[in-house]
């Protein structure tokens, strides 16, 4: 069993930067595949970056390409989305979650645990 504690969102301005941080119980963190997304209200939840356990093979939905870094410390049971130049269109709840290895993949099922979710508001 892995829980999923996401911190950081809060409300900003467009083109700001925001850092969200997701901290997981157990001892096996680092052999998990960990993902962010997110859901705005009325729409459904949403791919937004994944990377694997080591950290070193990433992906991100085309709309945060170049805005967004995901990033791992599996010494302190942590996964990280560094936000920049973000947008009204960003504001959503932002989840991460957790699947047992495998490969990076932005699909949602695939992801067999799930945070509560943080807040992230960007007015214009």
């Amino acid at each position: 069993q892995v829980q999923l504690v996401e911190s950081g969102g809060g409300l900003v301005q467009a083109g700001d930067s925001l850092g969200l941080s997701c901290t997981a119980s157990g001892r096996t963190f680092s052999t998990y595949t960990m993902g962010w997304f997110r859901q705005a209200p009325g729409k459904e939840r949403e791919f937004v970056a994944t990377l694997n356990w080591a950290g070193g093979n990433k992906n991100y939905a085309d709309s945060v390409k170049g805005r967004f870094t995901i990033s791992r410390d599996n010494a302190k049971n942590t996964v990280y989305l560094q936000m920049n130049s973000l947008k009204p269109e960003d504001t959503a709840v932002y989840y991460c979650a957790a699947k047992a290895g495998g490969q990076p993949s932005s699909a949602i099922n695939s992801y067999y645990y799930w945070g509560q979710g943080t807040q992230v508001t960007v007015s214009s």
